[in-house]
């Protein structure tokens, strides 16, 4: 299974983020999450700021485009092999860049790809 680092995370369960780490447990995915908050959903802590993590192989984003610019050096230095840009979160600068540091990006939503059998 992929580990998937949900940047974006949320407690409210009306939010897409939330709904993401919910379906990705439900599909056997190790989850861990990074929000302006911390909470917990399903057993996943939500961290804050930019904590040390290894062996990502999937970010999915849940960050408008106004708050990505932060987290740029921090997750092309964390090599994913993909990062999807979900809906709301299209940022063609981090594309470009995630491309060019052999990081495949997509856009995509996690919650059709996961129920699609597609993640």
């Amino acid at each position: 299974m992929k580990k998937t680092l949900v940047i974006g995370a949320s407690t409210n369960p009306e939010r897409y983020s939330y709904l993401a780490i919910n379906a990705l447990k439900k599909h056997g995915h190790e989850v861990v999450a990074i929000g302006r908050k911390e909470g917990e959903v399903n057993g996943v802590e939500i961290q804050t700021g930019q904590p040390p993590m290894s062996d990502i192989d999937t970010v999915t984003l849940y960050l408008n485009l106004a708050h990505q610019e932060a987290y740029y050096d921090y997750l092309l230095a964390m090599k994913p092999k993909r990062i999807i840009f979900n809906p709301g979160a299209e940022n063609y600068d981090l594309m470009h860049r995630a491309q060019e540091a052999g990081i495949l990006p997509m856009e995509a939503c996690t919650l059709v790809m996961l129920a699609t059998g597609q993640f």
